[in-house]
């Protein structure tokens, strides 16, 4: 599910205009994003938690060669997914929370098929449609030859013939 879906979907849920709803979205993850970039920890109960976590400089080592290798202080953005959000997508009860028809979105109808116009009506038959012409051959492949000072390729062994009666 893409932005433009997950929209559509809330929308169709809330009864809200779809415009607004993204409205709120960016807004909701502007927000997020601004408040986890100073350091605070956002918890959605039931939903996730969000964090930016700083982690220090330390020595590793090297998985090749062995040696211990100084890595650089980082900061690196963490997202949990908490106890109410895994025990609904582990579940089978998920999907009927939301209203019928909402998600996963319903199959949309083949577009009729135009009948062919009458014979009649058509243009005149006079002239027959030109042949399909047949696909052009291509030309055999020209023998790649032996680099020079190269030995000569060998003769593929032929299978013992069976004794001929007679």
């Amino acid at each position: 599910m893409n932005r433009k879906e997950l929209v559509n979907a809330v929308a169709a849920h809330t009864g809200q205009d779809s415009r607004e709803v993204d409205k709120a979205l960016k807004g909701t993850v502007e927000v997020i994003e601004a408040v986890a970039a100073k350091g605070e920890v956002i918890t959605i109960t039931g939903f996730a938690k969000f964090a930016r976590v700083d982690r220090p400089a330390r020595m590793a080592r090297n998985p090749a060669t062995g040696q211990p290798v100084k890595v650089k202080a980082s900061k690196k953005a963490k997202i949990t997914p908490l106890k109410g959000f895994k025990d609904s997508v582990m579940s089978a009860s998920a999907a009927p929370k939301l209203a019928r028809g909402v998600w996963p979105p319903a199959a949309k109808a083949a577009a009729p098929v135009k009948k062919a116009a009458p014979a009649a009506k058509a243009a005149p038959a006079a002239k027959a449609a030109p042949a399909a012409k047949a696909p052009a051959k291509r030309a055999p492949a020209a023998k790649k030859t032996a680099a020079a000072g190269a030995p000569p390729a060998k003769a593929p062994a032929r299978r013992a013939t069976a004794a001929k009666k007679g």
